[in-house]
């Protein structure tokens, strides 16, 4: 078979062959190159040390620990413009779970791929012959979706913990399920991840959200009992029956609300967000005698509390704690557009910020969805996004205008009073049929001309005005509601 291989990925390989040493194409790149995807990295490795590689190819740098130099093409492409050589490597142990005791560079491809997570990562490609180096069938698992260890499961997951995480994560981003043994190795050594920096943990979790399919691979993480070092306040919410409005457990819901995200391509935040938006239910969940049901009040305000906390474990930045906060904090805002008024709906964007409140919408539609609501807009949802655009909108008015009433007072010394009121509306109505007349210079020049005129004639001109404002407002508002299909 013909794989697609970019200039610059060739170019690196054959200098290094040229110059006598080894060159093969290794890991994800090679694994995506075989199921179809476009690959997001190229990763090389070789039998040439770092300074061997470097003289080869002297526009790169190597400063870390693992004997990866980075090669510059010049490639405008981000994913063309470094690639990774590293020489092939065997390791000693792993005493604390996360990291080799010590590296060591050795002479041996197949050497280099023993030491490998995975079996569809442990494949080799010879790009100028075509040629794949596949000695743990990685091949056959790519073509039956499994991922598989290499060799000795719990030995792997015990020289890196975090590569348990990692299986769970190509559940997410290829579709694949795990191997029986490997699953089962997983469960056994589930309590490694707890000696794994929680900035790794996160790095994996930020993927697995990314993912197509996040659901998948958490509900999995669940059932191997991993999930507790990933969103641990998520478990909680187990079992825990809703109101009747909810066909799923808190735990259930959760998880579709952020699957409905990652099925509208929606952001990372959106899918955060969706993730924790009803995590403190299981708190906040008391008996309504009343309405024979279940109540969850002040949910929102402590899950805001719970959700800081965990994404502040996890190291998350600032900016994405502050957003998701928001969103998780305002998700119960009241939307009957038949009991609110828009400076409700001004208040509501100031809390959740202007910048915030289409993810904040956003996040309703995915709430609905999962709770299991075939319908993600009902008419008094889109009614209400639509109070949204009225309120975001800026108003047509005078203040559109290039002039105001303290210039025409500074410069053509008159008093306050409804002259000026009726000389900017007048103004307006020529600026509405031609904004190129929005001019200091033609302002000055027409409101001289408009002052000279008797009052009676400039009060007319002025109310003419005022009705042509009210008329173009009426008209943008009627195709704010068009857009939303609430005519």
């Amino acid at each position: 078979m013909q794989y697609r291989i970019p200039n610059e990925v060739a170019k690196v390989s054959s200098g290094l062959r040229e110059a006598g040493f080894e060159a093969y194409l290794v890991g994800g790149c090679v694994r995506d190159l075989i199921i179809g995807l476009e690959p997001k990295d190229w990763d090389i490795t070789t039998n040439a040390s770092p300074e061997h590689i470097q003289a080869v190819s002297p526009d790169s740098f190597y400063e870390n620990d693992y004997g990866t130099v980075g090669v510059k093409t010049g490639s405008e492409d981000s994913r063309l413009a470094i690639i990774e050589v590293t020489p092939y490597r065997t390791e000693s142990e792993y005493s604390d779970k996360r990291r080799p005791d010590k590296v060591e560079f050795g002479t041996s491809l197949l050497g280099d791929l023993a030491r490998r997570d995975f079996t569809i990562n442990a494949i080799a490609m010879d790009e100028s012959k075509g040629h794949l180096i596949d000695p743990y069938d990685g091949q056959k698992d790519i073509k039956d979706k499994l991922v598989r260890a290499v060799g000795d499961a719990s030995l792997r997951f015990n020289e890196d913990a975090l590569r348990m995480l990692r299986a769970v994560r190509f559940v997410a981003e290829l579709g694949f399920g795990i191997d029986g043994n490997t699953a089962t190795a997983i469960s056994e050594n589930g309590k490694h991840l707890g000696l794994v920096s929680r900035e790794r943990v996160r790095d994996e979790f930020m993927r697995i959200l990314n993912s197509n399919q996040p659901m998948n691979a958490l509900v999995l993480a669940q059932q191997l009992g991993i999930l507790e070092y990933i969103v641990p306040d998520l478990i909680r919410g187990i079992g825990i029956e809703q109101n009747q409005a909810h066909s799923y457990d808190v735990f259930g819901h959760n998880l579709r609300t952020m699957q409905h995200a990652a099925d509208k391509g929606w952001s990372f935040d959106i899918r955060l967000a969706g993730l924790y938006h009803d995590i403190a239910k299981p708190e906040t969940r008391r008996r309504s005698d009343e309405k024979d049901d279940w109540t969850f009040h002040g949910h929102d305000v402590v899950g805001s509390r719970v959700t800081k906390k965990a994404l502040e474990d996890l190291h998350f930045s600032r900016e994405t704690i502050e957003k998701v906060v928001k969103l998780v904090r305002w998700h119960m805002f009241f939307s009957d557009p038949e009991q609110i008024t828009l400076s409700a709906v001004r208040r509501m964007i100031v809390n959740v910020g202007e910048e915030n409140i289409q993810d904040l919408l956003n996040l309703r539609i995915c709430d609905r969805i999962g709770t299991g609501r075939p319908k993600e807009q009902p008419f008094r949802f889109r009614k209400y996004k639509a109070m949204v655009d009225q309120a975001l909108r800026d108003p047509i008015s005078v203040t559109m205008l290039n002039i105001d009433g303290g210039r025409i007072m500074e410069k053509f010394h008159v008093k306050a009073g409804p002259v000026i009121g009726w000389a900017l509306n007048a103004l307006l109505e020529e600026v509405l049929d031609n904004v190129d007349l929005n001019t200091e210079e033609y302002l000055d020049k027409r409101i001289e001309e408009l002052l000279k005129l008797p009052e009676d004639e400039l009060k007319k001109l002025g109310e003419a005005g005022k009705k042509r404002r009210e008329e173009a407002e009426d008209e943008e508002i009627k195709h704010i509601m068009e857009k939303h299909h609430v005519c």
